[in-house]
């Protein structure tokens, strides 16, 4: 089997040593074939302190450990390799990034937040179709593995409604609901399909309520605290009764299910979560957004 070289742009996240461990190391026991992360650009956000005071002890730990090339910028990055995980921290600078290197051609995964707006996400995937990138964006949370045997098991017919609850930190450089928030919304979306129509946000101190109606009716909420038990959770209704799912009831990490599902799209080349379903989350934390300092209901544009 040919092995894919991998690279990396932006070493600022624990993300980036566990997909290199995941794809770099065959002894683990959650291993995923198919490619090797080969060269790396460490990036960084020198006003985000989750970005700036991570990102050199990453790169040590990248270049070390694992062997990978740090080069000097993205496009370097590009030309190196034959697929890309464009896993920057700073949702800000993704946009700036995947122009950079949607010229090469190559497939591009950007971890979330996509962007920040919806407008800056509609210009990510309308430069990748433009230069023929395969592209996908998504939280590992979609993919745990606990809701996927749910809704693989059950399949999505009969789903009323669902509601989420899980950590919701907030860091200021990236609004309000795209840091944590978006990993409740990705296993919203999982369940509920596309198809939201309008959200109303809650906001204290310490708690968040996000529910969104969906064209057809349906119900789904997510739930956030800076004070809870730190787990991600589905209530999912159905019209025979609900079920209650814990996202970390496997072993298997998040980050193995979405490198999966990752892969896919390097190896064959093709989507694995459509766009429209990637715009719309993107658009739904946008609304939550300004209902939350509007106090009024807000539409899905």
């Amino acid at each position: 089997m040919t092995l894919l070289n991998i690279g990396i742009i932006g070493l600022d996240t624990s993300h980036a040593v566990a997909f290199t461990r995941l794809l770099n190391d065959p002894g683990h026991p959650y291993h995923i074939p198919g490619g090797r992360v080969t060269a790396a650009f460490p990036g960084g956000s020198p006003d985000f302190p989750l970005s700036a005071g991570r990102v050199d002890g990453f790169t040590k730990e990248i270049k070390e450990q694992f062997g990978v090339a740090i080069l000097s910028t993205p496009e370097e990055v590009a030309a190196a390799c034959d697929a890309v995980l464009l896993l920057s921290a700073d949702g800000r600078v993704h946009l700036r990034q995947f122009r950079s290197i949607a010229s090469y051609g190559k497939p591009v995964f950007i971890d979330k937040p996509l962007a920040l707006r919806t407008d800056e996400a509609k210009e990510i995937f309308a430069a990748a179709s433009g230069s023929g990138v395969p592209l996908m964006s998504s939280s590992s949370l979609r993919y745990a593995d606990a809701l996927a045997q749910e809704l693989a098991g059950e399949g999505a017919d009969g789903i009323l409604g669902a509601d989420i609850s899980g950590p919701m930190d907030v860091q200021p450089t990236q609004s309000h609901y795209f840091w944590y928030g978006i990993h409740a919304v990705e296993m919203l979306y999982a369940v509920m399909g596309r198809g939201a129509k309008e959200v109303t946000a809650v906001s204290t101190e310490t708690e968040e309520l996000i529910t969104g109606v969906w064209e057809d009716g349906r119900i789904g909420t997510v739930r956030g605290s800076r004070r809870g038990t730190g787990r991600f959770t589905a209530l999912i209704h159905r019209s025979e009764g609900s079920r209650f799912i814990d996202a970390g009831a496997s072993d298997k990490p998040w980050y193995a299910s979405l490198l999966e599902q990752v892969m896919i799209m390097f190896t064959e080349e093709r989507a694995v979560l459509p766009a429209e379903e990637t715009l719309e989350v993107i658009a739904f934390l946008e609304a939550a957004e300004k209902s939350r300092l509007s106090g009024c209901k807000e539409q899905l544009k």
